[in-house]
């Protein structure tokens, strides 16, 4: 079944699978209403029961958390270093985040940051790097992730500035493409200078829906697409990431996050809830966050655990857990259609299909059963591929290199504008719409980016129409 998926996602002609009406199976979304809603619907197939967890989740998802001491205190705890307020500041309405723009007046970063680290230092630290104890070295004074805000008496650790400079790229039949070129940094420091080999990754925010489903698809199957010696000559060499799981006190093969550096739903979570809010769960103890050694005062700020617990109690964690991996694919839209039927077609032949699988098969789940033997369709194969200068951050993560990046699921993202409100895409968002994330490709895309580039420009349109059908 893998290997049909991985190749003959249609019939010559372009005809679709018919289970692809459904990209999440069973639990695909039952309301296909196209609007800012259509990322926030809970799994198709979960029972009546469970949808009362999924409410107060979304609530716990959506909650505004406070500095301590409050008189609120089940939503005390915030900070004292943060990047957000909520899990829904950054994913708002579950969808992509963006970089700061002028069309959002009140907006700074707030959907997306900066990750830090440095080389290793060490002996000890190279031996933890390699055996995958630890994925990155924090910077010594502002750790793995910048944080710009702070609570009152503190101040933030500094501020993310972009410019942008254009560079024209030329396709077949004279069409001119002008994409934008980032360059970032990073000004106010709070605690004194980073370090001088201080290596930085932008990061946006991930739309949330299918993370369930992605956590279900068997291990064997995502191993499967591995080559990392590129034995069959098809310049594709993607590989996993294999990291450290803090739960289960192993290595575990990474799926999610941009450089795929966490393992499940779970531990992207209490990671996100730490780094982003600076609230301490169940796993990640530390009241304080991602506050470093160098910033005592915030080490030692008030905060909203009692003793004995953490700001994020093990029952907010599994509803707030339980929540993402329930966001449900939206059905698929213009199925069948001339145009999509066509836009297939190119998408294979380009090599768009040889990183963007088409289709899993779910295995078995004991944390989410109803999300088990799916046939599923979000285009990706979860592993790393290298994708040239270009997009490289030069900051490794994990087996990751600064070149590697996991391949996106696809599905969604042609209601990127209608939840978001934007169409920005890749890690940065960068690119704004799908062509320009398609030039943006090299390295191992090169040859897929180029046959794209090579198309008449009504193909080059009919391929782009298939990905927002998505």
């Amino acid at each position: 079944i893998i290997a049909f998926c991985n190749t003959s996602f249609a019939e010559p002609d372009g005809r679709p699978h018919p289970s692809e009406s459904r990209p999440g199976g069973a639990a695909t979304a039952t309301n296909s209403t196209v609007n800012r809603n259509a990322f926030s619907h809970s799994s198709g197939n979960l029972e009546f029961a469970k949808e009362f967890d999924f409410k107060i989740g979304n609530a716990v998802f959506r909650k505004l958390w406070v500095s301590s001491p409050a008189s609120t205190k089940s939503s005390d705890g915030l900070g004292p270093l943060y990047n957000a307020r909520s899990c829904q500041r950054c994913h708002l309405k579950d969808g992509r985040g963006h970089p700061p723009n002028a069309n959002w007046p009140a907006d700074n970063a707030v959907s997306m940051f900066l990750k830090l680290s440095i080389p290793p230092q060490t002996d000890a630290v190279r031996k933890a790097l390699a055996s995958g104890r630890i994925s990155a070295v924090p910077e010594p004074t502002y750790g793995l992730q910048l944080q710009d805000l702070a609570i009152q008496g503190h101040a933030g650790e500094g501020r993310m500035e972009i410019s942008y400079h254009e560079k024209q790229v030329t396709l077949g039949g004279g069409e001119t493409v002008s994409l934008r070129v980032p360059t970032y940094r990073i000004n106010a420091l709070g605690y004194g200078p980073l370090h001088p080999a201080t290596m930085i990754s932008p990061r946006v925010a991930p739309q949330m829906i299918g993370l369930g489903l992605l956590e279900a698809v068997r291990e064997t199957d995502i191993i499967a697409g591995e080559d990392p010696q590129d034995q069959n000559g098809d310049g594709i060499s993607g590989r996993a990431n294999r990291i450290w799981s803090d739960a289960r006190n192993r290595l575990m093969l990474g799926r999610f996050g941009w450089k795929a550096a966490k393992p499940d739903v779970h531990e992207q979570t209490v990671g996100a809830l730490s780094g982003d809010m600076g609230l301490s769960t169940p796993l990640a103890a530390a009241a304080f966050g991602d506050c470093t050694e160098r910033q005592q005062k915030c080490r030692h700020a008030p905060h909203g655990a009692s003793i004995g617990k953490t700001e994020v109690p093990e029952n907010l964690l599994r509803l707030v857990v339980f929540y993402s991996r329930n966001l449900a694919v939206p059905p698929r839209r213009n199925l069948g259609t001339t145009i999509d039927r066509r836009g297939r077609v190119l998408f294979k032949q380009v090599g768009c299909a040889s990183c963007h699988t088409p289709s899993f098969t779910t295995g078995p789940s004991s944390v989410s059963p109803h999300l088990a033997g799916q046939r599923i369709w979000p285009y990706t194969d979860m592993l790393l591929h290298d994708m040239g200068d270009g997009l490289a951050d030069n900051r490794p993560e994990g087996r990751a290199s600064g070149r590697e990046w996991r391949t996106p699921p696809l599905w969604g993202i042609g209601l990127t504008n209608v939840v978001s409100g934007h169409t920005y895409l890749l890690h940065d968002g960068r690119a704004r719409n799908v062509k320009e994330a398609i030039l943006w490709h090299d390295g191992e895309a090169r040859l897929s980016r180029d046959a794209f580039s090579r198309l008449a420009k009504k193909d080059r349109e009919r391929l782009i129409a298939f990905v927002n059908s998505l």
